[in-house]
C-alpha cells in the first residue's frame, strides 16, 4: 500500500484469516485486486465491507516477475534485495500498485520512498468488531469525541497527529520495540524543560510532508518552499536542545535527521519575501538582491512604472485638467482618462498629442502614440520579470527535490518526536505510569482507569461547575495469569462491566504502542491479538440478525486467538432462548479455557456459569459491588472476588422510568419464577399474578395489609415490654409491612 501524500510505501504478506484486520488496519480509499483474488468465495465477506472502493485487474497485471522489474526499474536499482526481503507476492502487488500509480497519475509522478516490509506478526491484529466496539479512532455514534484518539492525541503538527492515529491502530508485538518506545516517553516525562523547548519548536513547524509531495508532483507553490524552509529551521532548533544530553537510541536516530541543511536553509531564507502568493504564477515572491538578472528586469519594470507617473503629470499640464488619470486594465491597456465635464479641453485632431479612444457615460479615454511605445516596454518588462521568476521558483524546487529523501526521514523524524512529546505530556498531564511490557503471559494492572470515561467525568465536570479531580474515576485492579487466565465478571446492568473490560483493552493498546498508561502500575505480556465482543447489531444488509452477527464474530474469536491473546467478551449467548444461551456460552469458555489458552475476560448475567470456577483451575468469579439502601440500589463500580447473588434488572428498569404497575409485575413474577411455583403443567403465571388489577382491588390489598399492621400494633403495650421484646416486635411489624408492600 501506498500513501499518495506522503509517499509511503509498504508491503507485508499476510493469511487469508488474518486480510481482514489488515484492511481495516490500512483502511484503504481504493484497493486493487486480481480476477481471481476476486473470484475467491472465501474471501467475499471480507472484501464486501470494501466494495465501494475494490478495482479489479486483470490476473496478468499480478505476475511476480513484470512486478520485480517494474519496482527495480522505478527505484532504479539492479536488485529489490538492497531494500530488504521481500516475498514474490510482495513484489508482485508493489509491482502493480507502482505501474497503476504511473497509469492514473498520466506521468506526473509522486516522490515514492523505496518499499519496506512488515515483518509477520509484527503488528498487533485487532479486527473491523474490536476497533468499532473499542471507539479507538472513531465512536460508535459517528461522533469522535468520544473516541480513544480524540481524547489523547496532543500532537502539534500534521504528520504528527497522522502518525499517532497510526500508532493507536498498529500496536507493536515486541516488547524491545515497545520499550524503544517507552524509552523515549520517558526521556521527556521525566525533563520537563527539555519538552517545553521541544514543544516549542513543533509549534513552528508546517506539513512537510504534504508539501514535499506537492513539490514533487509539480502542483506545489512559494508557500510549500517556505514550508520546507520553516521545518527544516524548527528541525535544527530541536535538534540544538537535544545536543549534549544522554539520550535513547530513538531519539539520538532523529538528531541525525535535524542536520546538513544549512545552505538550503539559506537560500530558501535569502530568495523567498515574508508575503507569498499561492501559485508561482502570481509572481511577486523572490526578494531582491537574490538574483541581479531579476534585479534588472525590476528596476527596468519599476523605472517604467516611475515614466507612466512623470508622463501623467504632464498631460495635465499640457490638457489643463487636473483630474485627469492614466490607468490600466486588462482589456485595453493603459489609457488616459478624463471627466465628461471635461471632455471638450482636450486638444484632440488628427495630428495632436490625443487620440480618442472610447467614450463612456461620465468619463472619456484617450490615448497617444508616446503612451502606447511606453506600455508595450511595461508589458514585456513585467512578462520578462515573471518568466525569471518561475525560473528561479523551479531552481529552488531543484534544489529541495535533490534532497527529497533526506527531508523526508526529516519530516518522519519531527513527526515521530512530536507523539512522543504528545504521550509525554499526555502522561504528565493525567498521571499515568510506564508499564512493563515483556514476553510473559501476564497482565496485571493496579489501581486502572478508562482513559476515555475518565476524561469525560473530568472535563463535564468542570463543564457544570463541578470542582472535581482527575482522580474521580473509580480505580480497579485486574490480574490474569497462570492461577487466574479467565476472570468470570458477573453483576447487574449499569454497574460497569463492560467499562472494566474496555479499560483494560485499552490499556494493551496504549502500552503496546508505546504509551503511559491510565494505571498505578502496569505490568504486561505482549499481546499478538486482540478480540472484543461487547455488544452488537443486526446486519440487515447481509440478512444477519443480532445473534447472528454475534455468533459470526465469536467463530471468528475462538478460531483466530491464541496463548497470547487478549480477550473480553460481554454477554455472549444473550440473543437467544435462555439454555440455548447459557449453552453456547459454557461451550464458548471452556474452549477458550482448554483450546485457546489466551487471558479472557468474560462477562455474564448467567450466574450458572460460576460453576465452571471450581472444575476449571484459571477460571475465577469477580463481580462488581452493588450496595442496596432503602429498596434502592447504588453501584460502587468496583471489581471484587466472588459471584453476584442477582442481576438486578428490574431496579435498573425502576430507574430507567418503568411504570409503578410494570415494576410491581415484574416482581411478582421474578418471585414465581424463582420459587418455581409454576411449570408447563401448573398454573399459568396469567391466573397466578394478574397483569393489570384494577385501582380498587390493589386499594384494597392495600387496606388489608394496613389492617393487619393495625391489628398487631393494637396489641402491643410499650410499658410493658423488655427492650429485648420491643426489638423483636419492631422486626415482626417490618416483616408483616414487607410481605404487603
Amino acid at each position: 500500500w501506498v500513501d499518495m501524500s506522503t509517499g509511503a510505501l509498504q508491503t507485508e504478506s499476510v493469511v487469508k484469516k488474518s486480510l481482514g484486520s489488515a484492511l481495516t488496519r490500512i483502511d484503504p480509499k481504493e484497493l486493487l485486486l486480481s480476477e481471481k483474488v476476486h473470484s475467491n468465495n472465501e474471501l467475499a465477506t471480507v472484501f464486501l465491507a470494501w466494495k465501494e472502493c475494490l478495482t479489479v485487474l486483470p490476473e496478468s497485471r499480478f505476475d511476480s516477475v513484470n512486478g520485480i522489474q517494474r519496482l527495480e526499474n522505478f527505484f532504479e536499482v539492479e536488485t529489490m534485495d538492497s531494500f530488504g526481503e521481500f516475498s514474490r507476492a510482495e513484489l508482485a502487488a508493489g509491482g502493480v500498485l507502482i505501474e497503476y500509480v504511473e497509469l492514473t497519475q498520466q506521468g506526473s509522478m509522486p516522490r515514492i520512498a523505496p518499499p519496506t516490509s512488515l515483518s509477520k506478526g509484527a503488528l498487533m491484529e485487532i479486527d473491523m468488531a474490536t476497533r468499532r466496539s473499542l471507539e479507538l479512532t472513531k465512536s460508535l455514534n459517528g461522533d469522535n469525541r468520544g473516541s480513544l484518539l480524540n481524547h489523547i492525541d496532543k500532537t502539534l503538527t500534521g504528520p504528527g497527529a497522522r502518525l499517532f492515529a497510526k500508532h493507536i491502530s498498529e500496536p507493536l508485538t515486541d516488547p524491545n520495540e515497545v520499550n524503544q518506545r517507552l524509552d523515549m516517553v520517558q526521556f521527556f516525562y521525566e525533563r520537563g524543560r527539555v519538552l517545553d523547548q521541544i514543544i516549542d519548536c513543533l509549534k513552528t513547524v508546517p506539513d512537510i510532508e504534504r508539501s514535499l509531495s506537492r513539490l514533487s508532483l509539480g502542483r506545489g507553490g512559494p508557500r510549500d518552499l517556505s514550508s520546507i524552509r520553516q521545518g527544516l529551521v524548527a528541525a535544527r532548533r530541536a535538534g540544538d536542545f537535544l545536543l549534549e544530553k544522554e539520550l535513547p537510541n530513538g531519539i539520538r536516530a532523529f538528531l541525525e535527521q535535524f542536520v546538513g541543511y544549512t545552505e538550503l536553509i539559506v537560500t530558501l531564507s535569502d530568495s523567498l519575501r515574508p508575503e507569498l502568493p499561492v501559485n508561482a504564477k502570481d509572481g511577486g515572491f523572490i526578494s531582491k538582491g537574490f538574483c541581479d538578472d531579476f534585479d534588472r528586469l525590476l528596476i527596468l519594470r519599476d523605472d517604467s512604472r516611475q515614466l507612466i507617473s512623470q508622463l501623467q503629470a504632464r498631460y495635465i499640464e499640457t490638457s489643463g485638467v487636473p483630474s485627469l488619470k492614466v490607468k490600466y486594465n486588462n482589456l485595453i491597456g493603459y489609457f488616459i482618462e478624463v471627466s465628461s465635464t471635461y471632455s471638450k479641453q482636450m486638444p484632440v485632431s488628427p495630428g495632436g498629442v490625443f487620440i480618442h479612444r472610447q467614450t463612456m457615460k461620465n468619463a472619456v479615454r484617450y490615448t497617444t502614440i508616446e503612451l502606447n511605445e511606453l506600455e508595450e516596454q511595461i508589458l514585456a518588462a513585467d512578462q520578462r520579470a515573471l518568466i525569471k521568476e518561475i525560473e528561479i521558483f523551479n531552481y529552488l524546487v531543484d534544489q529541495v527535490m535533490a534532497q527529497a529523501d533526506k527531508i523526508a526521514l526529516t519530516a518522519s523524524a519531527l513527526a515521530h518526536l512530536d507523539v512522543t512529546t504528545a504521550l509525554a505530556t499526555l502522561a504528565v498531564d493525567n498521571n499515568y505510569c510506564r508499564p512493563t511490557v515483556d514476553e510473559s503471559h501476564k497482565f496485571e494492572v493496579y489501581g486502572a482507569r478508562h482513559p476515555v470515561v475518565e476524561n469525560f467525568i473530568f472535563t463535564d465536570g468542570l463543564a457544570v461547575g463541578k470542582s472535581l479531580e482527575p482522580g474521580a474515576f473509580v480505580k480497579n485492579d485486574c490480574c490474569l495469569n497462570a492461577d487466574s487466565r479467565v476472570w468470570l465478571i458477573t453483576g447487574p446492568y449499569m454497574a460497569g462491566k463492560s467499562t472494566f473490560l474496555r479499560q483494560n483493552a485499552l490499556i494493551i493498546i496504549l502500552a503496546q504502542m508505546g504509551s503511559y498508561v491510565p494505571a498505578d502500575k502496569a505490568h504486561i505480556g505482549s499481546v499478538d491479538k486482540l478480540f472484543s465482543r461487547v455488544g452488537a447489531s443486526d446486519d440487515l444488509a447481509r440478512g444477519r440478525s443480532t445473534f447472528m452477527v454475534e455468533m459470526i464474530e465469536t467463530a471468528a474469536i475462538l478460531s483466530q486467538a491464541t496463548n497470547r491473546s487478549f480477550l473480553i467478551l460481554d454477554e455472549i449467548g444473550r440473543g437467544t432462548a435462555t439454555y440455548d444461551g447459557l449453552s453456547i456460552a459454557w461451550a464458548v469458555i471452556e474452549h477458550l479455557y482448554e483450546i485457546n489458552k489466551s487471558r479472557t475476560l468474560f462477562a455474564t448475567h448467567y450466574h450458572e456459569l460460576t460453576q465452571l470456577s471450581p472444575k476449571l483451575k484459571g477460571v475465577t468469579c469477580h463481580t462488581m459491588r452493588v450496595k442496596e439502601w432503602n429498596e434502592k440500589i447504588v453501584f460502587l463500580h468496583q471489581v471484587i472476588d466472588g459471584a453476584a447473588d442477582r442481576s438486578y434488572g428490574i431496579h435498573v428498569g425502576k430507574l430507567a422510568g418503568l411504570p409503578k404497575e410494570v415494576v410491581h409485575r415484574a416482581k411478582s413474577i421474578l418471585t414465581v419464577l424463582e420459587n418455581k411455583k409454576t411449570n408447563t403443567e401448573g398454573l399459568s403465571l396469567e391466573t397466578e399474578l394478574p397483569l393489570f388489577a384494577d385501582s380498587s382491588t390493589l386499594n384494597q390489598q392495600k387496606k388489608k395489609g394496613l389492617t393487619i399492621l393495625e391489628k398487631e400494633i393494637d396489641k402491643i403495650f410499650p410499658d410493658d415490654l423488655s427492650p429485648r421484646e420491643a426489638l423483636e416486635t419492631v422486626y415482626k411489624l417490618k416483616e408483616i409491612r414487607n410481605s404487603k408492600s
